[in-house]
């Protein structure tokens, strides 16, 4: 059979519509079903773009009726073919380019090439689509409106009513782009960010965290949020508050020192550094596992600071954590001890520590090649810093039969030669024989 054209294909100006679907999905209901598609806006009367419609709207359950069974998105023209199915235009053209002759959906064979624009599920599609794009327009509105009501009321009112109108804030915020947007365009960063300060409260404090920590702060913003005594107030708020709020300092400081140069005294403390060793330890919260690990290993990236972190018992503590933490996780904890070997007190922490060797040996080539590289850096600096002692632990850890895994292996090169001075390394107090024979190796091996 000769392959379908677009443009031999007769079109009929008529309607067609599966009214008795489009009443089962609720379709009709709420009024505009079959009318002419135009929407009151409060504007005058005028169409409404529906591709622009659909775009802004956000995800949501649309009827079944309305969707292209080949695209599986919302239709914009509707077509139906002889076999009673509909299809967006665009997409039953590219199904018959390809030269198909059948219906998509029931494959059936085509006994006429005529396509039906089906205006009148068109014309649904548009009021209901409409109907939800003019009430997200609405609450849109209604949004604004009460932020910028709450940001003249922050300006007046003190003690609980004072929590109260930030918490409905913090609320609004976390659901609300719009509200977001409105924050920022009416000032209201500067007046929230100003809520911290030596008198204030736990209570609100919270509550100005909460709020921040879902905005896109400024430089300017970020630069006053950095102040000594600010910091001090968020830290002891990581310390004392609930989990949601010590997740939301921990991301709101995060937030802050990210990619900026701050001064290391005022933000490491060893307050912060207690504070988020206890939420990385706390294995219920997840989400503050991450976040305490992300924003140590940022604080760890700049020198001066890994001494104190070191000082604080974290080796230990990171090194106990290792067995039970997913990949994301691992690979932080390892970036952050690799950080810490780098220093004299860090690699004397890791060989004193009796679990740093045996954890870090099972995780070559266990999670992913990036955790591989970690761990023999990990295990690389304090073979080195300690032969001796270390050299023999990692061989009876079975580091030897690991190491040659990573060099038969189709890892990067560096990390084969890496593996491959290790095991040198491992081997230089051992005859030929006894090293085999303590790393349960075969001639064949060797």
């Amino acid at each position: 059979m000769p392959m379908y054209q677009p443009s031999s294909r007769r079109e009929v100006d008529s309607q067609v519509l599966d009214l008795e679907t489009a009443v089962k999905d609720g379709v009709l209901g709420g009024g505009g079903g079959g009318g002419c598609g135009v929407i009151a806006t409060g504007f005058g009367s005028e169409k409404l773009d529906l591709k622009l419609m659909i775009e802004e709207l956000e995800p949501m359950d649309v009827p079944m009726v309305f969707i292209c069974p080949i695209s599986l998105e919302p239709m914009h023209d509707p077509v139906t073919l002889c076999t009673g199915q509909t299809y967006e235009r665009s997409n039953i053209l590219k199904w018959f380019s390809l030269g198909h002759c059948t219906c998509p959906t029931t494959m059936q064979e085509l006994w006429d090439d005529s396509m039906t624009p089906n205006k009148t599920l068109q014309q649904l599609i548009h009021s209901w689509f409409s109907q939800k794009y003019l009430a997200m327009k609405k609450r849109s509105e209604d949004v604004q409106g009460r932020v910028k009501e709450i940001l003249e009321n922050l300006k007046k009112i003190k003690g609980q009513a004072r929590v109260q109108a930030l918490k409905e804030l913090r609320q609004v915020v976390q659901v609300h782009g719009t509200a977001k947007k409105t924050v920022v365009e009416n000032g209201g960063i500067g007046l929230i960010s100003s809520l911290l300060g030596p008198f204030t409260t736990h209570a609100v404090g919270c509550e100005v965290i909460g709020v921040l920590v879902n905005l896109n702060l400024d430089l300017n913003s970020m630069s006053d949020l950095l102040q000594p005594a600010k910091i001090s107030l968020m830290v002891d708020i990581l310390n004392e508050g609930s989990i949601e709020t010590k997740i939301n300092c921990t991301r709101l400081i995060g937030m802050l020192i990210e990619g900026t140069d701050f001064a290391s005294q005022n933000v490491a403390s060893l307050s912060l550094l207690v504070g988020l060793l206890r939420l990385v330890k706390d294995k219920k919260h997840p989400n503050g596992v991450v976040a305490g690990l992300n924003l140590l290993k940022t604080i760890c990236s700049h020198e001066p600071v890994r001494n104190s972190f070191v000082n604080v018992g974290a080796v230990p503590q990171l090194v106990e954590l290792i067995p039970g933490l997913n990949n994301e996780c691992l690979e932080l904890v390892l970036h952050i001890l690799e950080l810490l070997s780098s220093t004299p007190e860090g690699r004397l922490a890791l060989k004193d520590c009796p679990s740093t060797i045996p954890n870090v040996v099972k995780l070559l080539m266990k999670a992913s090649e990036n955790c591989t590289q970690l761990a023999l850096s990990i295990l690389w600096s304090i073979c080195k810093f300690a032969p001796e002692e270390c050299a023999s632990l990692a061989v009876d850890a079975g580091l030897a039969a690991k190491l040659l895994l990573v060099i038969q292996s189709g890892c990067n090169p560096v990390l084969k030669q890496r593996s491959a001075e290790l095991l040198k390394l491992c081997s230089l107090n051992y005859t030929t024989t006894i090293f085999i024979s303590k790393c349960k190796l075969t001639r064949t091996i060797q």
